[in-house]
């Protein structure tokens, strides 16, 4: 068998990745790409495997999956250890301790909250026939429900807007400058929830400490709380896509503006069409293992590409079509599956949910002012922009 060679670099894949993937997954379960600082990294394209790898032990999370930037400041180190880079009992106990936040109880609790923020969003657009909705609407919503849902008050909000854009940049300067400020900001929301607790997540974690006897250190608290503020931005680039998404349907646009009550699944359908993540945190093999007949040695980095498990043809049909109506057999792994499975998944779908609802209703004639130009990122499907008519 012929394992396909993809380069990063090339602007086949990084301008159209469900395209140059697809291609991928229909000549071999995995396809190979060197990337510079990781090496060779095996990538997983087939949903079957791409599960086996995302659940299966034999693959782990380790620190050498997430690449190290010069520069940052010794002090700042121990806080970059995050759940994401944490498997077995380790990552177990933090997740207990964390998803009594997020579960879908509580995320049904904050839709009334979240529609009131993204009616008030809406309505602060800026005048004129036209407008960014990215810039404006889609970029800026989910910091403010994460920090609502984390405890950081309104008026430390802006600093946080911040870090998230230069963590959204990418790795580079911007990155490294902002993380001093970001650890000090999580450590001063986790002091001033310590003084005035209140009903979030930074307030139960200090009562589970307080009472749990499989505590949380101060390193793991900060740690925590600011990874999941900045990893809460995650729905805006799957606003941004859907609507795009939509746009470009008018079929499937029409199909839920007629019947509203399409808007879970058309969620679920255009994070399985449109997803922004393209390729899962690598893993390292524990051991020898075999994928689809390819041969994967101990010790290498191996990666799900999500961009085609999502279309492939095996678990869905018709996989390229966008369908609001579909009710797959097997589920998408827009967020990831197994131990690392997203925590706040039922978050985004509300937010996702809401956000679209609310932009259909309120823009009946909403229209795509410019094309939308994606920006080349080999892990992210986003775009620049979003500008409408409205």
């Amino acid at each position: 068998m012929t394992v396909p060679e993809l380069n990063p670099a090339d602007p086949a894949v990084l301008l159209d990745p469900f395209t140059a993937y697809g291609r991928a997954r229909e000549e071999s379960p995995v396809a190979r790409m060197t990337l510079p600082g990781l090496g060779t990294l095996w990538i997983v394209t087939r949903h079957a495997d791409a599960r086996v790898v995302l659940g299966d032990p034999r693959f782990e999370v380790n620190s050498a999956s997430f690449m190290r930037l010069p520069g940052i400041p010794e002090d700042c180190l121990p806080y970059l250890r995050t759940m994401a880079e944490i498997d077995g009992p380790e990552h177990t106990r933090l997740r207990r301790l964390a998803a009594p936040a997020f579960t879908a109880r509580r995320a049904a609790a904050l839709r009334s909250p979240v529609e009131a923020t993204v009616e008030a969003m809406l309505d602060a657009l800026p005048a004129g026939d036209t407008v960014d909705l990215h810039e404006h609407f889609a970029r800026p919503l989910p910091m403010e429900v994460i920090c609502e849902l984390v405890g950081i008050p309104p008026g430390d909000r802006a600093r946080w807007r911040e870090h998230g854009a230069a963590v959204a940049a990418g790795h580079g300067g911007a990155f490294v400058a902002a993380i001093p400020g970001i650890i000090a900001d999580a450590r001063a929301a986790v002091a001033r929830r310590a003084a005035e607790p209140g009903d979030d997540l930074i307030s139960e974690l200090l009562r589970a400490r307080a009472e749990d006897g499989d505590r949380l250190s101060e390193v793991e608290l900060v740690t925590l709380v600011w990874h999941l503020v900045l990893a809460g931005q995650t729905p805006t680039n799957l606003v941004t896509n859907g609507l795009v998404a939509l746009l470009d349907h008018p079929d499937q646009l029409a199909a839920l503006r007629a019947d509203p009550a399409l808007l879970p699944r058309a969620v679920e359908e255009l994070t399985r069409w449109a997803g922004p993540q393209l390729l899962t945190t690598p893993r390292y093999t524990r051991e020898e293992v075999s994928i689809g007949g390819v041969v994967i040695g101990a010790g290498q980095a191996v990666t799900a590409a999500i961009v085609s498990a999502n279309r492939d043809p095996r678990a869905f049909d018709d996989p390229d079509r966008l369908d609001v109506t579909r009710t797959p057999a097997v589920g998408h792994l827009g967020y990831s599956h197994g131990p690392h499975f997203c925590l706040g998944a039922a978050f985004a779908r509300v937010q996702t949910e809401v956000a679209l609802a609310a932009v259909l209703r309120r823009f009946p004639d909403l229209a795509l002012a410019q094309r939308p130009e994606p920006i080349p990122d080999g892990g992210t499907w986003r775009l620049a922009s979003l500008v409408v008519r409205r």
